[in-house]
């Protein structure tokens, strides 16, 4: 019986391992409502980029702190079109501020 219970618990123990290895990833969100309220900004801003039906804004990456700030990422084919990405993600409700690290590429 010993045994058994010992195995259940090793076995228990490393199925653990890869929650725990996530866990760490996710060190800076305080709280699991924090991660939902920044995915629901990061989702927001995405549904709003996706609605502009811009060919160059598919290839543009949004994430979000737990401050609410937004980090805009990617390629755009115009100057304009970062711009607009830009201006889509600070109108989006609950977003604090906006950084962009958008490129300009034509040939995409």
């Amino acid at each position: 019986m010993k045994n058994s219970t010992v195995a259940g618990l090793l076995a228990a123990g490393l199925l653990l391992v890869p929650a725990l290895a996530q866990a760490d990833a996710d060190a800076d969100r305080s709280h699991p409502t924090t991660y939902v309220k920044d995915s629901a900004i990061t989702v927001k801003v995405k549904a709003k980029l996706a609605d502009e039906r811009m060919n160059s804004l598919r290839h543009i990456s949004v994430d979000t702190d737990s401050a609410g700030s937004v980090m805009l990422s990617g390629t755009a084919r115009t100057q304009g079109d970062i711009d607009k990405a830009i201006s889509i993600a600070r109108a989006t409700e609950g977003v604090m501020s906006v950084t962009s690290s958008i490129q300009v590429r034509k040939d995409d």
